[in-house]
């Protein structure tokens, strides 16, 4: 029997502890009346940590883009309480798209290819199938080009929001770190990386996966539907 897929992660748990709670705990926490800054921070990042944690143990999957936004998370709130300069989270924040870009890019030459993951994915796409066709059809070296393509439009999607992260952290963080003023602009920026990075990154990976569905169903002779779990092979 094989084995249960990992479960599906929830998506108003992941905005709710890695956005909205730190977000407003930086805001409201960060009071000397309150928490005062250093504690508020602390606080604030123990969600986006703790969520990471539990969301590993739940679904029990590591997953390399996850593990990356936990250690960005851990080394944020460490350069905060050395109070760095401003500078070095614009840095850091360019840092961790532009990491899973390289990787994305140097993948394409292994066996397992970072797309395979995100946009390829068992879980989703009946691969067996697919399979099928392609060794039918004899287009093993038509698919490879399109995992290549969509590779590199994934490089790229990343590679500009590590443009938009630097730009807005470098707009937005003005004040020393552990400070009020800090938390809150800190705050300001983990609302806006969404409307400002989040929302064109997707929309890049959707087109990313939009063309490469587009090649299968040439390639391949299956409707879109077929390409997804559940769907009668074609006759």
């Amino acid at each position: 029997m094989s084995a249960h897929p990992p479960k599906r992660e929830n998506l108003f748990i992941n905005l709710g502890c890695n956005v909205a709670l730190p977000s407003i705990i930086l805001n409201w926490g960060s009071k000397a009346t309150w928490l005062g800054p250093k504690w508020a921070l602390v606080v604030a990042l123990l969600f986006p940590v703790g969520y990471s944690i539990y969301d590993f143990v739940v679904r029990k999957k590591f997953n390399f883009i996850s593990a990356l936004g936990f250690v960005s998370v851990l080394i944020t709130g460490t350069f905060a309480l050395m109070q760095l300069d401003v500078y070095w989270f614009a840095v850091k924040e360019a840092a961790v798209p532009a990491a899973i870009g390289l990787v994305v890019l140097t993948s394409m030459g292994t066996r397992w290819p970072l797309v395979r993951e995100m946009l390829y994915n068992p879980q989703v796409i009946d691969v067996a199938k697919i399979d099928a066709a392609l060794d039918e059809r004899k287009a093993r070296p038509t698919f490879d080009k399109l995992l290549r393509d969509a590779s590199l439009l994934l490089t790229l999607s990343f590679f500009v929001s590590a443009v938009l992260n630097y730009a807005l952290a470098r707009y937005l963080l003005q004040s020393p770190a552990g400070s009020e003023a800090f938390n809150t602009e800190l705050a300001k920026m983990n609302l806006w990386s969404w409307p400002v990075i989040v929302l064109p990154s997707m929309a890049m990976t959707m087109f990313a996966l939009w063309r490469l569905l587009g090649g299968l169903q040439q390639v391949t002779g299956l409707e879109f539907e077929q390409l997804m779990h559940g769907a009668p092979t074609k006759k």
